[in-house]
């Protein structure tokens, strides 16, 4: 991991997370430092305490700014607010749900759209009917004459929410051209905290009504909708598109291939053997030991939250649950054409060249190296890197005539 001066490496991982969406208007470098160094020991009442108070400071400043009339200052105080509110309440993520991670995330939601209200083509707030609820979502509109256009989806992970997708993703697609929809999916953001709707892995099914929903806009080119999904994202949307042949073109930001296996090859041999073999006694094993790893304030933040987010009773009822999230079988579907990318020193986005072998579709991998700072989970540190070579590739497919020319961007 890119070292920032983080004595915790998740602390470290979130803070750079956080201060890589700065070119998209969602952080200030210096105020994610110093907020980082006022954080005591592994402690998350102090991760949150201190986030939160950057994320006050923020929002008092936006709101002084509106009322004074300077709107661009105000936006982009607001915007710093909902990402740094999301950044506090992240890591309190788990079972039983901490009252202020759902808070966190009320804040986050409200500073995003006071922020989104004063772009010069604000978003359209939506509600994507979905079985007997809706998901939760933005669409971003690009400026000019109503014509058909290109679309991409934006899918997250297991923290991310609709409103942070926008710096990660949609700020940079729409400055290349395309409208953006984001959205929380079940398992993530608002779909999870406000209204209890957890994750689950067939999310072709999740896809299709989102299409459906992107079909029925006005000014979109039905021939030009593609997906990108990070993070966990990277195997939602692999998924996704291996039931869905409305796509013209897809993007996985640290491909994965079978969650349950990523978990195994963590777990020494014999424990990993006799979990997958449903061995009693191995998994009574297994669950003493992941008791007192999930005691552990941050390296026991995954098992936490992965509960939280599957609707798990316990660590091991939640690891076996992901047996379900595999693409063996199912990376032959995809049809239209993929592009796989690889952080180097991502551990959670190893499996992304066994994705792309397992791609009959039209296929490119990318690998982001250490050596150029984009080696990190999803090259959080080098957004701006990985829009150039991403969005450049779906410019490629979505947009060939304007490559040519040069007038792309």
């Amino acid at each position: 991991m890119t070292r920032i001066g983080a004595k915790d490496e998740l602390f470290g991982a979130q803070t750079l997370r956080t201060m890589g969406h700065a070119p998209y208007g969602g952080a200030d470098i210096g105020e994610c430092l110093a907020t980082l160094a006022r954080v005591q020991g592994t402690s998350l009442d102090s991760w949150y305490g201190e986030w939160t108070l950057t994320a006050n400071r923020m929002q008092a400043l936006a709101e002084a700014e509106e009322a004074a009339g300077h709107m661009e200052t105000a936006r982009l105080a607001y915007w710093r607010a909902s990402n740094y509110f999301r950044n506090a309440g992240t890591l309190l993520l788990g079972t039983p749900l901490d009252r202020r991670a759902v808070e966190a995330n009320l804040r986050q939601t409200d500073a995003f759209r006071r922020g989104a209200a004063l772009m010069p083509t604000p978003p359209r707030q939506v509600e994507i009917p979905f079985g007997d609820t809706t998901l939760p979502g933005y669409l971003f509109r690009t400026d000019g004459e109503a014509r058909d256009r290109p679309i991409l989806i934006c899918i997250g992970g297991y923290d991310s929410t609709a409103e942070e997708l926008y710096f990660f993703n949609g700020a940079a697609a729409l400055a290349r051209g395309y409208d953006v929809l984001t959205f929380d999916g079940p398992g993530q953001g608002t779909a999870l905290l406000q209204r209890g709707t957890v994750m689950r892995p067939d999310w072709e099914n999740v896809l299709g009504p989102v299409v459906d929903f992107v079909l029925d806009l006005p000014a979109v080119d039905v021939n030009r909708i593609a997906l990108i999904g990070l993070s966990l994202g990277g195997y939602l949307a692999p998924r996704a598109a291996s039931g869905e042949q409305r796509l013209a073109a897809c993007i996985v930001d640290g491909g994965e291939y079978d969650l349950f296996d990523a978990v195994l090859q963590r777990m020494p041999g014999p424990v990993a053997r006799g979990f997958a073999e449903g061995r009693p006694s191995t998994t009574a094993l297994l669950r003493r030991m992941l008791r007192g790893l999930e005691r552990r304030p941050t390296a026991g933040w995954s098992l936490r939250r992965g509960q939280l987010v599957h609707g798990a009773a316990d660590a091991v009822t939640y690891i076996d649950m992901l047996r379900d999230y595999t693409m063996k079988g199912r990376a032959g579907r995809i049809t239209c054409p993929t592009l796989v990318c690889h952080a180097e020193g991502d551990p959670l986005g190893a499996q992304a060249p066994q994705l792309y072998d397992a791609l009959t579709t039209r296929k490119q991998l990318i690998t982001f190296t250490v050596a150029e700072g984009a080696g990190d989970h999803c090259e959080a540190g080098a957004r701006t890197l990985f829009h150039a070579r991403a969005l450049g590739w779906l410019d490629s497919i979505l947009r060939p005539a304007s490559v040519l020319t040069g007038s792309g961007y």
